[in-house]
């Protein structure tokens, strides 16, 4: 009797990239010698608009469960092309697919300085869909796990900006999200934080959310991803297994360190 073939499980694919462009227009500034009306040489500024193509025809499908790193040089469109996931810039061409909305959490999102960490806490919780039961019964916990039990009631102003990504991180990772992108989050605080920070990660894995980390350190993407992104001036040069697309990247930028 033949063996019967066995048919692996379908992934069902959460993100669909499809050709996309994102293109910036901004005003430029330059200077240019003239000569004024009495014979001196003068300095005028001349503005003009000037189109930026951040993102070049990338095209990639992402499925559920899977962590992908995002990697590349400072500029290489990685930021634009996950604010284009989360609906937060336009494509110029081309179209994004995705089964729910993605989460964007960066160093830059907003908390409101004059109000405490505590207070901050429970409106990021009520925006993200908690009740208020639920978000209050949380308080204590979010705060333990961004290391401020101590500074929760003070005001938001009164924080680092490393103790601000942390609590910023803190109120992401309590909701269990479909897609969640986190733009150099892992990248402040201590290694205890950057540990609790990675492990909350492996768990949103398990639980088939799908995650984007968008990164330097090729040590968190590697303790945290099973799939990496490499994008270099706006193109995809490398899609795959981690440490083949790092040790890629890491030829190219001329390192061969991990950090």
């Amino acid at each position: 009797m033949a063996a019967k073939t066995k048919i692996a499980p379908e992934r069902k694919p959460v993100v669909v990239v499809d050709n996309a462009h994102i293109v910036y227009k901004v005003l430029a500034s330059g200077r240019r010698a003239t000569r004024g009306l009495l014979g001196g040489g003068l300095l005028s500024k001349k503005m003009e608009v000037r189109e930026v193509h951040a993102i070049k025809g990338v095209t990639f499908t992402i499925y559920e469960g899977e962590s992908v790193g995002i990697i590349g040089s400072n500029g290489s469109g990685k930021s634009s092309l996950m604010r284009s996931l989360a609906g937060l810039t336009p494509l110029s061409q081309g179209a994004i697919y995705s089964f729910a909305r993605p989460t964007l959490l960066g160093v830059g999102a907003v908390l409101l300085p004059d109000l405490s960490g505590e207070k901050n806490i429970l409106l990021g919780g009520l925006a993200m869909g908690f009740d208020k039961q639920e978000i209050n019964s949380r308080v204590d916990s979010i705060a333990d796990f961004a290391g401020l039990q101590e500074f929760v009631t003070y005001p938001m102003r009164t924080y680092s900006s490393g103790m601000s990504a942390r609590l910023r991180f803190a109120i992401a990772a309590a909701k269990d999200h479909d897609i969640l992108i986190i733009d150099e989050a892992l990248a402040v605080g201590d290694q205890e934080f950057r540990n609790r920070a990675e492990a909350r990660m492996r768990e949103l894995h398990r639980n088939a959310g799908t995650v984007f980390l968008v990164s330097h350190s090729m040590k968190s993407i590697l303790d945290t991803c099973n799939r990496v992104i490499w994008i270099e001036k706006g193109e995809l040069r490398m899609d795959g297994e981690p440490k083949k697309v790092i040790s890629a990247y890491n030829k190219f930028v001329g390192t061969t360190t991990i950090d």
